[in-house]
């Protein structure tokens, strides 16, 4: 049986510069840092207060920005949305949808980061 989401890995060519952006413009606090395998790439770990897990790495196979970014996405959940997108756009991260409401769910913006992925960030409706 499965009991629920551990994590999610977003693998990328450069991963030590897409986590300096996930940390200095989207605000991610990194967590840790560790070497994989016996070529020295990397992993950069996320840990929230609550949901599952996020961490970038190093992948050789990985080239160029994502051309398919609508395929996957992840959400980032916000306690002000209206003060979170600001935030981000004055720290240059590109937005790809600004604020729109999903009925019974909450308030959403959709960003793309350095490798062209897309990731929103989502403020939930009160339980």
């Amino acid at each position: 049986m499965i009991r629920g989401l551990d994590s999610i890995t977003l693998f990328s060519g450069n991963a030590k510069k897409l986590a300096e952006f996930y940390e200095k413009k989207v605000g991610l606090k990194n967590t840790g840092v560790y070497e994989m395998g016996d070529k020295g790439e990397e992993a950069y770990m996320y840990e929230f207060k609550k949901g599952s897990g996020f961490s970038i790495l190093d992948n050789s196979k990985v080239k160029g920005k994502n051309k398919n970014p609508e395929r996957f996405l992840f959400n980032l959940e916000v306690d002000d949305i209206k003060k979170e997108v600001p935030r981000l756009k004055k720290a240059g991260v590109k937005v790809v949808a600004e604020i729109y409401h999903v009925e019974g769910y909450g308030w959403l913006a959709t960003f793309e980061d350095l490798d062209g992925n897309y990731f929103q960030l989502v403020q939930v409706r009160a339980s």
